[in-house]
């Protein structure tokens, strides 16, 4: 439950960010026919890393990846120059089938969780949807102090699509990263099999490197599945693909996050906000008082027959960012002392100036419990 919890708020984040980029959401099947991976290019080249198999005579595959659904769906419908950009988003499950001796935790697993977007777009939309990507993947970054590496990785040696196709999207993809203000390096032959692609990496606390967020050209996919709109001139044009995650994988990133705070969880982030912590069996029943005024936080009451000190320890080991301890004197007054995981502690707090700090404190996703440190 911590966990989910953890990966629900991650969710709830990034759909509030694409939904206030224009992003509509949809839903594409785990399963296809392989008629659909052949189309796509994935059958030929990426096979190997496929569940496949067969259901009386129909060849089926899990989806490795949620780019062609995405594409099936753009392509049922008729398109003009004016609708485009056309922006969808999926937290779509993937299956690929990684060696057993590759998988690692929550790093490296066989079923993952992407927050995808796929963008049809006009060939001079290009800088400015990428760059607005590119917008969106730094805030999320900062959001979560995250340290961070950009690659521009190039044509790999297994692809689809012509050298003039892949000139052209490599261009594009450095163009922007050289207007940007953050060093980059150029990984060759690193890209996907479809299109090059901007990666961003971050370190984890042993110094290993993970692949996160991603921005990827892509003009091939749009010929495969023959896409069309109709441009000014009452022609049919071929939109250009863009694929995006501004996570990558919601389990990498949030190992990542695990380690990163060590647990110690930003507010908002954290699976249990605040723990209430009755001196004795005596304040009991003000402490499940106290615990229904905090009803709109993740708040848990520890009423076991203990120490004030172990439950103090408890949640220090818990990383709960704060607790809130009542005693004789708390119940008489009304209000209740305050404990943040750094150890500082106030007394005679009012209830309610305590839930409007965590309030603020939750709205603007502050990385650490604040309200002892001004």
């Amino acid at each position: 439950p911590p966990g989910k919890t953890v990966l629900k708020e991650l969710e709830d984040f990034v759909e509030d960010l694409n939904t206030d980029a224009g992003y509509d959401y949809v839903e594409t099947p785990h399963v296809f026919k392989t008629d659909l991976w052949h189309r796509s290019g994935h059958y030929e080249n990426y096979q190997d890393d496929m569940f496949i198999f067969d259901v009386g005579d129909d060849e089926f595959g899990l989806k490795p990846m949620n780019c062609p659904g995405h594409a099936a769906i753009f392509q049922d419908q008729s398109w003009s120059y004016r609708d485009l950009p056309i922006r969808y988003a999926e937290n779509g499950k993937v299956y690929r089938k990684e060696q057993r001796g590759e998988l690692s935790g929550l790093s490296r697993v066989w079923a993952f969780t992407i927050d995808d977007g796929h963008l049809f777009i006009r060939p001079d939309q290009i800088r400015q949807e990428v760059e607005e990507i590119m917008d969106m993947i730094t805030d999320v970054l900062e959001t979560f102090d995250l340290e961070y590496e950009m690659a521009l990785a190039t044509r790999p040696e297994k692809s689809v699509g012509s050298d003039e196709i892949w000139d052209r999207a490599e261009e594009q993809l450095e163009n922007v990263l050289e207007n940007r203000a953050h060093d980059y390096e150029v990984e060759e032959g690193d890209g996907a099999f479809y299109g090059p692609k901007i990666d961003f990496a971050f370190e984890d606390a042993i110094g290993r490197s993970w692949d996160g967020p991603t921005v990827q050209l892509d003009f091939n996919m749009p010929e495969r599945f023959d896409l069309n709109y109709v441009g000014e001139d009452n022609e049919e044009h071929r939109p250009v693909m863009i694929h995006r995650a501004l996570y990558g994988s919601y389990e990498r990133f949030f190992m990542m996050l695990i380690e990163h705070y060590e647990g110690r969880f930003p507010l908002w982030l954290a699976p249990e906000q605040v723990r209430v912590l009755p001196i004795s069996d005596d304040n009991l029943g003000y402490a499940h008082r106290v615990a229904n005024e905090f009803d709109d936080f993740r708040v848990e009451v520890d009423g076991r027959d203990s120490t004030l000190e172990r439950k103090i320890r408890a949640a220090h080991d818990d990383r709960v960012p704060y607790q809130i301890i009542v005693g004789d004197n708390e119940e008489e007054d009304g209000n209740i002392s305050v404990r943040d995981r750094f150890e500082d502690q106030e007394y005679d707090v009012e209830i309610e100036d305590f839930k409007q700090h965590l309030e603020g404190e939750i709205e603007e996703q502050r990385t650490q419990p604040d309200f002892l440190q001004d």
